[in-house]
Parts: structure tokens; sequence; C-alpha cells
């Protein structure tokens, strides 16, 4: 192999290597992973309110028994929100305060707008139709999110972990 060869194939293995990488996990996730996985019935009366648009469950490891599998990080629970045509399901836990100093906060419906999930400790709101992303305060990244699909009477939350 010529010293020029070399060269070539030296760069694109870093190339390779540099996009493999890049392909994990985004690095706005800052909550760590657990394991989640938890089907909910729509007709079920504690959450026959997520057939409209725009309203929240909490659900936690007490919710009919789903335990830990449906605690999230830190057994603080998850939110599950209705949106116009999909579902989304997010930690509870604060992602701006874990990221800056490691506490770990219980974020919650914001009374004044069930669009949106405030923290108390740092004051960000998370934007619930829009995969919780930060719309107002300090906070940078998004409320981490977990997978859903709907059949349209089960509700399945759950992550890769």
């Amino acid at each position: 192999m010529t010293h020029l060869s070399k060269i070539t194939f030296f760069s694109l293995v870093f190339l390779l290597l540099a996009t493999l990488s890049s392909c994990k996990k985004s690095r706005n996730e800052v909550i760590p992973d657990v394991y989640v996985d938890f089907t909910i019935d729509l007709n079920d009366p504690e959450f026959v309110i997520l057939n409209t648009f725009g309203e929240n469950v909490y659900v936690n490891e007490n919710t009919n028994n789903f335990g830990s599998r449906a605690a999230g990080f830190a057994r603080n629970g998850i939110i599950v929100h209705s949106g116009v045509d999909e579902f989304f399901a997010y930690d509870r836990t604060c992602p701006h305060d874990y990221a800056e100093n490691g506490t770990i906060v219980k974020i919650k419906i914001d009374p004044e707008n069930p669009l949106s999930a405030i923290c108390s400790v740092c004051g960000t709101h998370y934007a619930l139709p829009v995969n919780g992303t930060p719309a107002d305060g300090p906070g940078r990244y998004p409320l981490k999110n977990y997978r859903t699909s709907f059949d349209g009477r089960w509700l399945r939350v759950w992550n890769n972990y």
C-alpha cells in the first residue's frame, strides 16, 4: 500500500467512525434511560380524558399496578399528553435542573395552561405538543421523550432500553 493510499484509507475509516458516533443518542437527552413499557386502555375511566386533545394524565409505578415499568427516571413518573393526531409521553424529571446541578426535580402540568409543563425550581415551561421543548425559562433541553403507539383503543408507551 502506498503512502497516499494509507492516508486515504485512514481518512475514510476516521470519517466512518465519526459518522457512526454522530448517530448515537441525541446529546439533548440528559435524563438517563430507565426501562419503560406499559399500555393504557383509553376506555378505562382513569384515562378516558386522553380522548380529548390537549389533556394529560400522570402515570407512575402505582398506576394500574404498572410497577417500575411506568415509574420513569428516579420514580418521578411520566406525563402522557394527547396531541392533535398523536400521543406524547414525557419523563417528569426536569432536564435543566438535572443537567445543571444533578438535582432531581419533578415537573407538573401548568394549572393555567394544560399544554405546558413547568418546573417549580428553575421555572422552565415545556411545550407538551412539540416534544417537550423549552418554551420559556432557562432550560435548554427538551423533556425526555418516550415512544408511543395507538391502535384506536390501546396506547402503548415504551423505550428501547
